[in-house]
């Protein structure tokens, strides 16, 4: 897959190894039973939202869940349970950051408004988890302030960015910094590097 990402968008090729090594980071986390914790600003706080709806629900597959749940939720609920057991999809775990307006807006109101995304770092992330940080220059605070906490929570940290990486490389596990300079060119390529990555997760995880 990622041969055939490179194909459309040749100029990814020099990023190949990173691409396929933020694979490797993700694909690690959920085979441990972790979670994505995902979050950006502006269009990389949608592109953060985009990935995570791409992962919790059917992408290319319809994700059938297992024959165990399908069971337990007929045992659970009857005719309602039989329902929920033909509709409802695997998922792999992922959370936005980006959509909690009550807490950020209260611990932006009562705390620092730079420190949301590192606040819900602190509370949801485990060590089998990934933070991954979208910024096209990667010198967002916010960002940087999460993926700090991250590490602190043993959590490993994937990078979306461009440019030169800016800051946000250095607290990186993995960087993937898109071989462009500006924003919009940067977000341009970000959707087909993540599209990429959450097609080959299904393809890893769901039959």
């Amino acid at each position: 897959m990622v041969e055939e990402l490179i194909r459309r968008y040749p100029v990814l090729g020099s990023i190949q190894k990173e691409i396929e090594a933020a694979y490797g980071l993700l694909e690690a986390c959920y085979a441990a039973g972790g979670k994505l914790l995902a979050a950006g600003n502006g269009g990389s706080a949608s592109d953060a939202e985009h990935i995570v709806g791409e992962l919790m629900k059917g992408f290319v597959k319809r994700r059938p869940v297992p024959d165990a749940m399908a069971g337990a939720l007929k045992e659970a609920g009857g005719d309602r349970g039989e329902y929920l057991a033909g509709k409802l999809q695997g998922a792999l775990p992922a959370i936005a950051l980006t959509n909690h307006a009550a807490l950020s807006s209260a611990f932006a109101n009562d705390v620092d408004p730079v420190l949301s995304y590192a606040q819900q770092v602190n509370g949801y992330g485990m060590p089998k988890d990934v933070f991954l940080g979208i910024s096209t220059s990667g010198n967002a605070e916010n960002i940087l302030y999460a993926a700090v906490t991250a590490r602190a929570r043993g959590m490993k940290v994937l990078a979306l960015t461009g440019k030169t990486g800016g800051k946000l490389a250095a607290f990186a596990d993995v960087a993937v910094i898109a071989p462009e300079q500006e924003t919009y060119r940067i977000q341009e390529l970000h959707l087909p590097i993540y599209h990429t990555l959450c097609l080959m997760l299904e393809e890893r995880f769901f039959i």
